[in-house]
């Protein structure tokens, strides 16, 4: 089971650290991908413009652009909110950046109370994302979103 405590503490420090988002989230990723078991991609897509373009991350390489609205992490930036996905395969219009991928979790960030990104997690478990994930990595985004600067 993941410590969310102990990931939020060492979070924080990285924040108070240096709350430019690139290195912010360069770190975030690196802390997220030693912290959770059974995630094969974790990272972030930074919106610009109407579509988000990769970010810092962990894992394969990854879609570089993804147009508005379309899969996981579109759909959640389309619609302001968390995206459980427990099988990638059965969501409407997701794209594959890596086919072994089967679960998926993704958290909008917002700046100022608009979109400015969003943290993203894949699994090669389907259902691998639980309620307690959720809460835990909701903390996670929360404290990003209170320290990022964008500019």
């Amino acid at each position: 089971m993941t410590d969310y405590r102990l990931l939020l503490e060492q979070l924080e420090t990285f924040c108070r650290a240096e709350p430019f988002y690139v290195p912010l989230f360069a770190n975030a990723s690196a802390l997220l991908w030693q912290a959770l078991p059974e995630i094969n991609w974790a990272g972030f897509y930074i919106l610009r413009g109407d579509a988000l373009v990769l970010g810092p991350f962990q894992g394969k390489p990854a879609c570089i652009r993804i147009g508005p609205g379309r899969g996981v992490c579109g759909a959640a930036v389309r619609d302001g909110r968390v995206l459980r996905v427990a099988d990638v395969h059965a969501f409407p219009g997701h794209i594959a950046c890596d086919s072994a991928s089967n679960a998926e979790i993704v958290l909008p960030l917002r700046c100022q109370g608009a979109p400015r990104a969003v943290l993203d997690l894949d699994s090669p478990v389907r259902d691998r994302f639980t309620e307690a994930d959720e809460a835990g990595l909701r903390a996670f985004a929360a404290l990003l979103e209170q320290y990022a600067v964008y500019e």
